[in-house]
């Protein structure tokens, strides 16, 4: 099956209303996941919560952790927070490692974040 659009994980429609965002955005095999923002007081915490966040999303295009082949992390943070990603990236996927281009930044979309990931699957 060839689709394409918009891929809209259950609670995240008046988000894509409000903002014209969409979470991720699927043609064909290929998914194409927005940045994601974990949540959380601890840096460990935030990690965990975005990495449960992707899961969501890919899950909700019928796709898995396992179907990564590209990772762009962006770190307000880098030295603080370039050892914590790996290792939450690491409790939640294994190899093959998808490609990885991590990039220090200023600042998030949303002010208390410190780490924001996107990636992109494809199907088998």
């Amino acid at each position: 099956m060839n689709e394409r659009g918009p891929v809209i994980p259950e609670g995240s429609q008046k988000t894509y209303d409000r903002f014209h965002f969409a979470p991720a955005y699927q043609v064909g095999d290929t998914l194409y996941v927005s940045g994601i923002i974990g949540s959380g007081d601890e840096l460990a915490t935030e990690l965990e919560s975005a990495f449960t966040s992707l899961a969501n999303v890919l899950e909700a295009a019928s796709f898995s952790l396992d179907d990564v082949v590209e990772m762009t992390s962006f770190h307000v943070d880098m030295n603080d927070s370039l050892g914590p990603f790996m290792a939450a990236r690491d409790a939640v996927m294994s190899e093959p490692w998808p490609a990885w281009t991590a990039i220090g930044c200023t600042e998030l979309a949303l002010p208390t974040g410190r780490v924001e990931v996107k990636a992109t699957a494809v199907r088998g």
